[in-house]
């Protein structure tokens, strides 16, 4: 007898509860921190209303529109507060919903944890169900934990409250895009890039339009997320737009389950040729094939987020010029030139994406050994030092190259519009700098694979101090000491600082370190296919 649709949902919901907790409680103290560390910062910089509204004026150029949205109530603290962090929040939900499904529906699948479980009184849909019932769960509580968070600190509750349900809106919006994806595409990897390039698709439609005339906004449900204007004229009718989005895609999700096989997607798997091509029978060759199209990704974003900051040079160095305590803020002086300033910081958000992505690739190793991807390997003639060597190789390279990708857009861009070619090979110069702090976190990430897999996400953790440290410490006036934890407070800052090499080298030679260590460690240790 086959058992309901959706028999055992409340089981597996506390069984994705049991199993993410941890995952689940570091997004949430995250997506928290941020708004919460950024009233008292704001409220320092900007105690008047005079200084609210001279931020105002200056504050709305192109690059910060493209990040942070269209900037409603600019007047107020919570408007600023919004205009700030409210972007970054949005991506970090948005990516926490893309994991979050995309793990426990796909991926378990791909384990053949979803056949045993079927095979006993589960219900066709109750794992995706228990999955988005989770996801709609954690939204909710880091939309009404922020909310809170804002309103008990002084700021408007209607207004807090709104920023609140958009960015519930937005996790949920995600999570259901990626439980279509998860559907469509016939392996988890594909179902999450899927996802993050539907809601990549949708940001850059909403900066687009904001920065135009906002007639492409209205295409994004980011966009519809943000026409609730917190803060300003609060507005409630454009999460409709997005929850029935979500609802669509929810529907449309358990219809497509309904119509496929277990372990297959929609779409249909094409043979491969008879014969592997000569890089494939090569380690490198190997790993390249499965790794080229995320640096393929990740490359077309680098090229363009620094084609758009050497775009938006010149006016925020305007913008610096007529705000000093933003320019105290990001670490800058009068004294120095405000575009390197503005250089200097979009280096450092540069090397903070790279960062991510090395760690990601360094730690899908981890994910390749869960899957029993990495035994049959080794059974051949394949050494694990080999297998390791081969792993790590690619994405090394692949971030140095990112790195040079990024600084090289936006130097070409900046130099085309002030006429002006020397200024390429300096805004490079600063890109490249970074190379040896992200190298440290994707050494970092070795070390824990090899030695302590099952601490390998401390690495994400570590990078995440990092990035507060850098991103918030000034603005935040965090103590030195605590900055100074940043790796990437520790190289020359360029263009325009001394070029030190001491900590370049130190942080390389750590680098390779850890490295041996984990490539050592994973030699001895153990391979786990369930752990």
């Amino acid at each position: 007898m086959t058992p309901p649709t959706f028999a055992a949902t409340a089981l597996l919901v506390r069984v994705t509860l049991r199993r993410d907790r941890v995952r689940l409680a570091i997004w949430f103290a995250a997506l928290l921190a941020l708004p919460l560390a950024a009233v008292s910062a704001f409220e320092s910089l900007y105690p008047t209303q005079a200084s609210l509204d001279g931020y105002a004026r200056t504050a709305a150029n192109p690059a910060a529109i493209a990040i942070g949205g269209p900037g409603h109530g600019l007047h107020t603290l919570g408007g600023v507060i919004v205009f700030e962090v409210g972007g970054f929040i949005a991506i970090g939900i948005a990516l926490c919903n893309v994991f979050l499904v995309g793990r426990n529906t796909r991926a378990e699948e791909e384990l053949g944890r979803v056949e045993l479980l079927r095979a006993a009184v589960v219900g066709r849909h109750a794992a995706l169900a228990a999955t988005l019932l989770v996801a709609a769960g954690f939204n909710a509580a880091v939309g009404g934990a922020v909310a809170v968070a804002l309103g008990t600190q002084g700021l408007p509750w209607p207004g807090s409250v709104t920023f609140g349900a958009a960015l519930t809106a937005i996790g949920l919006v995600f999570a259901a895009v990626t439980a279509v994806a998860t559907q469509v595409a016939d392996h988890a990897r594909g179902a999450q890039a899927i996802a993050g390039a539907v809601f990549g698709a949708a940001y850059l439609a909403r900066a687009a339009g904001d920065i135009g005339d906002g007639t492409l906004s209205w295409s994004s449900p980011v966009g519809w997320a943000q026409a609730t204007r917190p803060f300003a004229d609060e507005r409630w009718w454009p999460l409709l737009l997005v929850s029935g989005l979500a609802a669509a895609c929810v529907l449309g999700a358990f219809t497509l389950e309904s119509h496929r096989d277990l372990g297959e997607g929609m779409t249909s798997r094409k043979p491969g040729p008879a014969r592997a091509s000569a890089g494939l029978t090569t380690r490198l060759g190997l790993v390249w094939r499965l790794q080229r199209s995320g640096i393929a990704g990740w490359a077309a974003g680098v090229l363009v987020a620094g084609g758009a900051m050497g775009a938006a040079a010149d006016q925020t160095g305007d913008m610096l010029a007529d705000n000093p305590d933003l320019l105290a803020a990001l670490g800058g002086s009068a004294a120095e030139e405000l575009t390197d300033v503005f250089f200097r910081m979009t280096a450092l958000l540069l090397a903070l994406a790279v960062s991510g992505y090395l760690v990601a690739a360094v730690l899908r190793g981890r994910g390749e050994e869960r899957a029993g991807h990495v035994e049959p390997l080794l059974a051949g003639a394949v050494s694990r030092a080999r297998w390791t060597s081969a792993q790590l190789a690619v994405p090394a390279v692949a971030s140095a190259a990112l790195l040079v990708l990024g600084g090289a857009s936006a130097g070409a861009v900046y130099a085309v519009a002030a006429g002006d070619a020397a200024q390429l090979p300096r805004i490079l110069g600063s890109a490249v700098a970074y190379l040896p702090a992200v190298w440290l976190f994707g050494g970092l990430a070795v070390a824990l694979f090899g030695m302590a897999p099952r601490s390998a996400p401390v690495a994400w953790g570590a990078l995440a101090v990092a990035a507060v440290a850098s991103l918030l410490g000034p603005a935040f006036r965090f103590p030195a000491w605590a900055v100074d934890l940043s790796p990437f407070e520790l190289t020359p800052q360029l263009p325009g600082g001394e070029v030190a090499l001491t900590a370049p080298v130190v942080m390389l030679l750590l680098a390779t370190a850890l490295t041996v260590a984990g490539t050592a460690g994973f030699a001895r240790r153990d391979l786990a296919t369930t752990a």
